[in-house]
């Protein structure tokens, strides 16, 4: 299930709850009891290291890779 984070424009406390993507957008009450918060926009961070050579080129038949450079264009 998705986190999102809410900041109470009240207190000024930020939060977070796990809620379904279809109830995304509901109203969503602060831990103090304050109902206006709003959604904030969180950056998501994907890491991660390549292992091996570079990636595998997606070519037509001859040399090159990729359909003009690979003799598949005509």
């Amino acid at each position: 299930m998705p986190r999102y984070e809410y900041r109470c424009r009240t207190c000024g406390d930020t939060f977070e709850l796990n809620r379904p993507m279809a109830e995304s957008s509901a109203p969503a009450a602060c831990p103090g009891g304050h109902d206006d918060t709003v959604k904030l926009l969180s950056a998501v961070a994907v890491g991660g290291t390549a292992k091996g050579g570079p990636a595998p080129s997606s070519g037509g038949g001859g040399g090159g890779g990729g359909c003009c450079g690979g003799g598949c264009c005509g």
